[in-house]
């Protein structure tokens, strides 16, 4: 994702310093989460996922430097030993999926929690909150052949474009859907910064319930000192990226001169909460956009803040609040060792349960006649947040200045490696692909003339929307 940002103001006393530890180990501890998940969850082979998986945290040009692989099946975990002698895990703790573990640790810090729905099985109930899908013919409007075409040029090339899943609903029909070899509508793929877009959801969740009010100060304890500046830090600044925390990204201007905040929530096997709200500011808030994890983490503790205080299951919540009501069956949260969810990209999911989220708000928050999100919930995500250069809502991306090929009112959710659920309202559409990170570059263009179709395919039915003020 290119992020073209304006010049910004003079930065606030202080100075950036490095997380601690090796980079090479902390590559190492997230090559072991990426595996363990790809192997254990989506149910990936050790050498496909070693080879295209999990870009991000783990480059690809450092996986020649693990000594030795083991996965264990019977522990649900993988452990690689760098060539120094440290040894990285990480561990599938039950519906908590995997872990990343603590050079020195052999157990995670929080009592995991079976999290299944409390839901009939799928293939007994109606799309969309089952999976039963009915036997009628496409929408006369829609001309069939070019939606055809737009899904075989989803995968293009699938050796180069790696795509995993591509499925489009149209009206609250599901129109079109294939999937990878040996992958269906059940297989949990990895949706990368997405999550970013279900920490939204989860908040919204707490606004209606008037826990919290969106234009309110972040009610962080270590924020709350009137001389700190972080005391001005509102909930609506930390989902538009513009708190001003100063946690460098890889993908700043000025990139960090050395392993990145951004990253190492991570890799660092660390409590991701406190390291991101304890982060100083760097800039006042709403005065820079950046692109940066402790901005959702700090929402995150928010949401874990109000969930225990009220009594209530954190690591349950979501299913039970948000996922039974929409069909979501197959979603996983995963944690840091402390139990916080890392839903800056650490979560799996199916290309139906993506859609499911995708629809929701396609039609404003509204699902099966109760209004789950507040009232101007999908409006507000699709606002440009300010100095974003247009590009960025709030914990989703915006259509009118990413190139896609599609209406400019058009809004989405993204993820590294080629993650994107595409909310077209002007058309009645939801797009989700899921691929491979190896083909992250072969996919995006292959995606892209995918959606180009699916404009020729599908006519538009909506007015264009446009935000009624910036925020």
């Amino acid at each position: 994702m290119t992020h073209t940002l304006a010049a910004a103001p003079p930065e606030l006393p202080g100075k950036w310093e490095p997380p601690p530890g090796d980079p090479l180990e902390h590559e190492t501890a997230g090559l072991a989460k990426i595996l363990c998940s790809s192997i254990f969850i989506t149910g990936t082979p050790l050498e496909t996922a070693r080879k295209v998986d999990g870009y991000f945290t783990a480059p690809p040009e450092m996986r020649d430097t693990v000594a030795d692989t083991v996965v264990d099946a019977a522990k649900g975990e993988v452990r690689l030993t760098m060539h120094n002698g440290v040894v990285r895990r990480a561990r599938l703790i039950g519906d908590q999926g995997c872990v990343t573990l603590p050079r020195d640790a052999e157990q995670v810090f929080f009592t995991p929690v079976p999290v299944k729905p409390a839901l009939p099985d799928a293939a007994t109930q109606d799309w969309p909150t089952g999976d039963r899908l009915p036997s009628i013919p496409l929408p006369s409007e829609i001309n069939s052949e070019k939606l055809a075409e737009a899904v075989r040029a989803a995968f293009g090339d699938h050796q180069n474009t790696l795509t995993e899943a591509f499925a489009v609903v149209y009206k609250g029909q599901l129109i079109a859907e294939r999937y990878e070899a040996g992958m269906d509508l059940t297989t949990r793929l990895a949706g990368w910064s997405m999550g970013k877009s279900i920490t939204a959801t989860l908040m919204a969740l707490l606004i209606k319930q008037r826990v919290y009010d969106l234009w309110q100060p972040a009610p962080i304890e270590e924020w709350q000192n009137i001389d700190d500046a972080r005391h001005n830090i509102r909930i609506a600044d930390l989902l538009h990226m513009s708190s001003g925390l100063r946690c460098l990204a890889p993908q700043d201007p000025d990139p960090a001169p050395g392993y990145p905040d951004h990253v190492y929530v991570y890799t660092g096997a660390i409590d991701a909460f406190r390291w991101s709200i304890t982060r100083p500011s760097q800039w006042l808030p709403n005065t820079v956009w950046r692109y940066r994890n402790c901005d959702p983490l700090s929402i995150g503790y928010l949401i874990r803040k109000a969930v225990e205080s009220n009594g209530e299951n954190y690591l349950a919540w979501p299913q039970r609040e948000l996922f039974d009501k929409l069909g979501i069956r197959q979603m996983v949260l995963e944690t840091d060792p402390y139990g916080n969810f890392l839903l800056n990209g650490y979560e799996l999911g199916s290309a139906r349960d993506w859609l499911r989220l995708g629809m929701l708000y396609l039609q404003g928050g509204m699902w099966n006649g109760e209004q789950l999100l507040p009232e101007g919930w999908s409006d507000f995500v699709r606002t440009p947040a300010p100095k974003s250069s247009g590009q960025y809502g709030a914990f989703f991306w915006l259509a009118r200045s990413s190139g896609w090929p599609i209406p400019q009112d058009a809004y989405f959710m993204a993820g590294s490696g080629g993650q994107y659920t595409f909310i077209i309202p002007t058309h009645d559409l939801v797009v989700v692909r899921l691929g491979h990170d190896g083909g992250e570059r072969a996919g995006t263009q292959a995606l892209s003339r995918a959606l180009d179709l699916l404009m020729q395919a599908i006519p538009q039915s909506r007015a264009s929307w446009t935000p009624s003020r910036l925020q």
